[in-house]
């Protein structure tokens, strides 16, 4: 009997480089990310996520640019930060920086993007992308397949 294979997922996790700047994930290497904040909506999302997402790492304004790839490296758990204990973190793990910043301009004139989330409001923390998206969104970033090896 064969054993399932956990398909992996991709989201987009945004954040304010003034507040949060990617950055700080590739200094540290490892990260929990507290981003999702107290919003329901993104919330509902990360709890959706798990451990080996590949996560594109989204800067809003002023910038509004994707930047970095990281991993989730734990299921999302509840933030020992916050006693209440509504809000949800995941630990991150720097991945690859993108060797060109694909912006949200540029992410909206490609047709086949045209259904992701984030483009519907851009005002959301984390949203699910699809392989097929992930995959143009990495060439998009001059990231391209090399034959038997995989896309990070």
């Amino acid at each position: 009997m064969a054993t399932p294979t956990v398909q992996r997922h991709y989201w987009i996790f945004s954040a304010d480089p003034h507040h949060y700047h990617w950055d700080t994930l590739f200094v540290k290497g490892k990260e929990m990310w507290d981003g999702a904040a107290a919003k329901p909506d993104a919330i509902r999302a990360l709890k959706q996520a798990r451990r080996g997402d590949r996560v594109l790492c989204y800067h809003s304004a002023p910038e509004r640019a994707l930047y970095s790839i990281a991993e989730i490296t734990r299921d999302p758990y509840p933030d020992p930060h916050n006693h209440k204990g509504k809000n949800l973190v995941a630990d991150l793990r720097a991945f690859e920086k993108l060797p060109r910043h694909v912006t949200l301009a540029e992410l909206r004139a490609n047709p086949a993007l045209r259904k992701m989330k984030l483009l519907k409001n851009v005002r959301v923390l984390i949203s699910s992308i699809s392989d097929v998206e992930y995959q143009e969104i990495l060439r998009m970033a001059g990231i391209v397949a090399t034959p038997g090896i995989p896309l990070p």
